[in-house]
C-alpha cells in the first residue's frame, strides 16, 4: 500500500528562509563553515559574523532568541584561543613567558582570531535549523539526499526526542528543590542531574529502538513519504548567498591584508 504523496509548498511559514530545503540549508552550513578553515585571522571571521547577523529577519528568529542561543559558543570560544594564546608561535612584542608559554602580539592576534572563528561556525548552525521541522529534514534527507531511510528514521527519533530532556532537566530541577536540595552545591547539583539525564536517555532510547523495531520501521522494504521534499528557486537563491556571504569574507580578509593560512 502507497501512502499518498503531498507536495510542500515552496514556504512552510512567515520566514523566509521556512521555504528553503532542508538539504539546502545543510549545504550552506557546510559552504559557510569549511571554508573559514583555510585562514586564521580577525577578518574574515568578523565580516562572515557581521553578514549573518544581518540574515537575521530572513530566519524567522529573533535578536534575543539567536543571542540567547548563541551565548555558549560565545562562552566556549575563549577557551578555544587559550592554546593560541599561549603556545602559538611568538612574534612581536613578547608580554610574558613561561617555560613553553609564552604570550606575544601574533598568539594575541591568533587566540582572538580562533575565538571569532568559532563564533563563526557556530553562527550559521543556529541561523539555519533554529526553525527547522524535524519530519521535513528527514523527508529532505530521504529523499533529496538519498540517505538510507533507516538511517533517517534513527535521526528523525533522535531529534524528536531532544526536546524531552529539557522537560526532564526542569522536572529533575523542581524535584530537587521541593526536597530541599537544590539550593547549594552548583557543581555537585549539576554532575549528579547530568548523570540522571543520561540513564534517562538511555532507558528512553532502548524503549524506542525496540518500538521501532517491532513496528517495521528497521526493515529493508522501501519506504514511502507522506510529504515530498522537492527543490524550488529559492533554494538556489539561498545557496548563492551563502556563496556571497564567505566569498566577501575571505575577499576582505585578503583585501585588508590580515588572510593567514591555517598552515602557513
Amino acid at each position: 500500500m502507497t501512502a499518498a504523496v503531498v507536495d510542500a509548498p515552496p514556504a512552510t511559514g512567515d520566514a523566509w528562509l521556512d521555504g528553503v530545503n532542508p538539504v539546502t540549508r545543510i549545504a550552506i552550513a557546510v559552504l559557510l563553515s569549511v571554508p573559514l578553515f583555510a585562514s586564521i585571522d580577525v577578518t574574515s571571521a568578523g565580516v562572515a559574523i557581521v553578514l549573518q547577523l544581518l540574515c537575521i529577519p530572513l530566519t524567522g528568529l529573533s535578536v534575543a532568541t539567536v543571542l540567547r542561543r548563541l551565548a555558549p559558543v560565545v562562552a566556549f570560544a575563549p577557551v578555544a584561543g587559550v592554546s593560541m594564546l599561549l603556545y602559538a608561535r611568538p612574534g612581536g612584542h613578547v608580554y610574558w613567558t613561561f617555560w613553553y608559554a609564552t604570550i606575544s602580539d601574533d598568539s594575541i592576534a591568533l587566540a582572538v582570531a580562533v575565538g571569532l572563528r568559532v563564533v563563526a561556525l557556530g553562527l550559521p548552525t543556529i541561523l539555519l535549523f533554529g526553525r527547522a521541522d524535524p519530519i521535513e529534514l528527514a523527508g529532505a534527507l530521504a529523499q533529496i539526499a538519498r540517505l538510507p531511510s533507516r538511517f533517517v528514521l534513527g535521526v528523525l527519533a533522535g531529534t524528536r526526542t531532544m526536546g524531552l530532556f529539557v522537560d526532564d532537566w526542569r522536572s529533575m530541577t523542581l524535584a530537587r528543590r521541593a526536597r530541599g536540595v537544590g539550593d547549594r552545591g552548583v557543581l555537585r547539583r549539576f554532575f549528579s542531574m547530568a548523570f540522571v539525564l543520561l540513564v534517562f536517555a538511555v532507558r528512553r532510547g532502548t524503549k524506542l529502538a525496540t518500538a521501532m523495531e517491532a513496528r517495521g520501521f528497521g526493515s529493508g522494504i522501501r519506504r514511502t513519504w507522506a510529504r515530498r521534499s522537492s527543490l524550488h528557486p529559492r533554494d538556489l537563491v539561498a545557496l548563492l548567498g551563502g556563496c556571497a556571504i564567505i566569498v566577501v569574507a575571505l575577499a576582505a580578509a585578503v583585501a585588508a591584508g590580515t588572510f593567514r593560512f591555517v598552515w602557513s
